[in-house]
């Protein structure tokens, strides 16, 4: 049982350590200092859920339904696609617009509903943490929870590390060009990772 549970924990951190558009949004939300308990809340939830699914039988969905893995590629890439040039056009205007102290107060219906939508639409997710950990859980028979509760805590530690150890950036951060290179570093990641989904559907 310690043994799954030790390895569902270094899984979870392995894939979740990524860049990727959750993550961006958490640092920035981090940064920002702006609802980070309930993103972080939601994250965390939201990889036990679709753990879950992995470890205890998406997969065998996926065989019995091929249709879904084709179309969450495709929306998926195309949503991160539009996330990446959003950002990139955030780095090229710069301004006050990018600086936390100054940037004007979110709303945590929007902020949730954004969270939701590359979360649970993110192609890469359901790779990750429902495909990628299902199959590993899978040679841990008989073990499979204790395999669950390391993986979900994994991520639980992650974001909550990101969330609310983003503001030790906080100074560096401050500067409107340091947020110009985070939204280039985040755009050119996005756009790559969408151009890899179009690339592997081809």
């Amino acid at each position: 049982m310690l043994i799954a549970f030790l390895n569902g924990l270094a899984l979870s951190l392995t894939l979740i350590l990524a860049v990727g558009a959750q993550n961006a949004f958490v640092l920035k939300q981090g940064l920002r200092r702006e609802f980070v308990l309930p993103i972080v809340v939601f994250c965390a939830l939201s990889d036990l859920i679709l753990m879950g699914m992995g470890v205890f039988g998406f997969a065998a969905l996926n065989a019995r339904l091929p249709a879904i893995a084709p179309f969450m590629l495709w929306f998926g890439a195309a949503f991160v696609f539009a996330y990446g040039i959003i950002s990139l056009r955030r780095a090229w205007q710069g301004g006050e617009g990018l600086d936390p102290a100054n940037a004007p107060a979110g709303n945590l219906r929007a902020a949730l509903t954004f969270c939701f939508a590359i979360t649970w639409l993110n192609p890469h997710v359901y790779l990750d943490t429902v495909l990628l950990v299902g199959s590993v859980a899978s040679g841990f028979e008989g073990a499979r929870v204790a395999f669950w509760a390391g993986s979900s805590l994994g991520s639980a530690l992650f974001f909550v590390a990101l969330g609310y150890g983003a503001r030790l950036l906080a100074p560096l951060m401050a500067k409107p060009g340091a947020w110009r290179v985070l939204e280039l570093i985040i755009g050119v990641v996005m756009i790559a990772i969408a151009a890899g989904l179009v690339i592997s559907a081809l």
